[in-house]
């Protein structure tokens, strides 16, 4: 059996605009068949730990949009980046997995991290699971 091509995001940044493509993006290539690994790091996994991952929240300098868009995006019933995560899981293959060194960094508690995800790992055990992705993205 021909193994499902790997589709990695690197997710970084945690405001809404950047989860949301994080999610829209790990949902589609898991309904595609794509073997979706996303890989949370510092900020990601702060937003995670406190319970915040599915805040609207939007980078300063489009402050003057922010309320027009959340207005928006309640009004066409957008899904949480909490369910998309959910979702993709239902449709393919798709497994959230946080950095170690970034709790360590973020000063996280682990067990505020791993009820949220599939695994926690070194960033060693990451690039040789990542290693060969057809796609790989840093958002």
């Amino acid at each position: 059996m021909q193994a499902q091509p790997k589709f990695v995001i690197f997710a970084h940044h945690a405001t809404y605009d950047t989860l949301h493509q994080v999610a829209t993006l790990g949902l589609t290539a898991a309904a595609m068949g794509k073997d979706v690994m996303v890989i949370l790091l510092f900020w990601t996994i702060k937003k995670l730990a406190e319970g915040k991952i599915d805040q609207v929240d939007f980078p300063p300098e489009y402050a003057a949009s922010a309320d027009e868009v959340t207005r928006l995006l309640r009004e066409k019933k957008v899904p949480k980046i909490s369910e998309m995560f959910q979702d993709a899981k239902q449709v393919g293959k798709f497994r959230l997995i946080a950095c170690s060194a970034g709790l360590e960094y973020m000063g996280v508690d682990s067990a505020d991290v791993e009820k949220n995800v599939d695994e926690v790992m070194g960033l060693p055990a990451i690039i040789s699971l990542t290693a060969g992705a057809e796609t790989t993205l840093f958002i």
